[in-house]
Parts: C-alpha cells; sequence; structure tokens
C-alpha cells in the first residue's frame, strides 16, 4: 500500500468505527482486560478492520494488533522474526478515550527486516496525521517536521505514575506524560517535552513514535545505550529524546529513579 493509502484507511476507520463512539460508550462497551488496562469495542472492531485491510494487500506479513496479542501470544513470536511485518494500536490512550479526552491517537508501523520504515499516528479528535518514512522524514498534516533545539531548561515527563515529582540530577522534577505514545511522541517531536521516560515498551506503543522522533532528528534508545528495536526482547525502558545530547544525559542520570 502506499503511504497515503495506510493514513486513508486509519481516517476512514477512524470515522466508521472509533469517532462515533467518543464520548458515546455504553458500560458494556468497556471492558478491563487487567486490572486498570481497559479495551472498548471500538479497540476490537478497529483492529480487525485495519488487520484485515493489511492482510489482504500484504500477504505474507506479519501484523501484530495491540487486542490479537492478548488474545494469542504466538503473534508476538511471529512478530520477532518476520522479515515484513506491521504493528497496530487502534486505539491508543484507551483510558483517555473513555474519559471523554481527545488525546488519543490510532498508529500503524511497517517494519523491513528489523527496522521501521514507515509509521501513522491518526489523532481523530485533534484532525493531525503524522507521518514518517526512512530517510524521507517527518510531517504533520504533510508540513516537514524538525525538533526544536533545546533550551536551558529541560522537561521531562514520563508514565510511570511513582516516578513524577522526582529529578535527575538537577534536571527538573518530571511530569506525566499525555498518557498516550500517539501523543506523547508527536509533543516531543514538536517540543512540548525534551525528554520522556517508559517502563512498558510494547512494539505497537513504540514502533510509530520511534520513526516519527529519529526523521525528525531525536533519538529513542533504552536504558542499556542501545537503539530502540521493537523485534527484540522488550528493554527495562526507553529514553524518547530531543538530541543525542539530551539522551544520553538523561540515561547517566537513571540510577535516580527507584527500581532502577
Amino acid at each position: 500500500m502506499q503511504t497515503t493509502d495506510v493514513l486513508t484507511l486509519l481516517r476512514t476507520v477512524g470515522e466508521e468505527v472509533v469517532e462515533p463512539r467518543f464520548r458515546s460508550l455504553a458500560d458494556a462497551e468497556v471492558m478491563e482486560k487487567n486490572p486498570g488496562d481497559l479495551v472498548t469495542v471500538a479497540d476490537r472492531e478497529a483492529e480487525v478492520r485495519i488487520t484485515e485491510v493489511l492482510e489482504r494487500e500484504h500477504p505474507g506479513a506479519v501484523v501484530l494488533g495491540e487486542e490479537a496479542a492478548e488474545e494469542d501470544g504466538s503473534v508476538l513470536e511471529r512478530f520477532a522474526t518476520a522479515d515484513h511485518a506491521f504493528t497496530v494500536d487502534p486505539v491508543d490512550g484507551t483510558k483517555n478515550f473513555v474519559r471523554g479526552s481527545p488525546d488519543h491517537a490510532m498508529m500503524i508501523a511497517e517494519l523491513r527486516d528489523g527496522e521501521v520504515v514507515r509509521s501513522w499516528i491518526w489523532q481523530p479528535q485533534h484532525r493531525t496525521a503524522y507521518v514518517a518514512e526512512r530517510g524521507r522524514g517527518a510531517w504533520r498534516n504533510g508540513e516537514r517536521l524538525t525538533r526544536p533545539p533545546v533550551g536551558e531548561h529541560l522537561r521531562g515527563v514520563t508514565s510511570r505514575r511513582s516516578w513524577i515529582g522526582r529529578a535527575l540530577g538537577t534536571l527538573g522534577a518530571l511530569e506525566l506524560t499525555w498518557v498516550c505514545c500517539g501523543v506523547d511522541y508527536p509533543r516531543v517531536v514538536e517540543g512540548g517535552a525534551d525528554y520522556a521516560l517508559y517502563r512498558k515498551t510494547k512494539p505497537w506503543d513504540h514502533a510509530p513514535g520511534a520513526l516519527l522522533l529519529s526523521e525528525a532528528g531525536g533519538v529513542l534508545g533504552t536504558f542499556d545505550g542501545e537503539p530502540y528495536r521493537p523485534q527484540a526482547p522488550a528493554p527495562a525502558g526507553l529514553v524518547a529524546a530531543a538530541d543525542r545530547a539530551t539522551y544520553d544525559l538523561v540515561r547517566g542520570l537513571l540510577h535516580a529513579l527507584p527500581g532502577l
């Protein structure tokens, strides 16, 4: 599929499946996969629609959807060794979606030989599309994105609740992310934060933003200093940073955080 075709797929499924449920979910349409981990009928229906199209248009590719992986662990095993694969997060930021917050997104990433080569993030309520292609740049609604230079005071965010309010060395206290990787990564790219820390590292959450960030001039790496690879065993955590210097600085201060 052409890059524009995949974005059209996200928008269409969003318009037909996700957006009609926004602020209109019945109690029976919201389920709990695990304590505190929500899923809705919109997540499940959107993933089925997107997966069907990707599998039809790309025979032989492994499509790793968040909800499918929850039901069948073998999908993750096949994804880990696939030459050609896609990740699908039908509604990233499900809690935000359920609570009526516009900060949610629909995301797809394409991998070839272990590298993310294209990615798409569609924010339905913000009407904003982020698209990245390896070697060709990152784009927001058709306009080229470049991460702005960091300022004198770095702003750090994290999705780890126990780290909020903690400071790394002389850096400012960590703040809460937007609780949605499909919003977090664009905000880091645009300068809304200079670095973000994550303990959960699921491919469908991070593969799309990884390419967007790197193509805009940022860096995503593990707590151990390795490049992020979606098909590799899950790392201890990830640092998404505005640039290499910020990544190196933050990574060197991680020992100050509890649990590390």
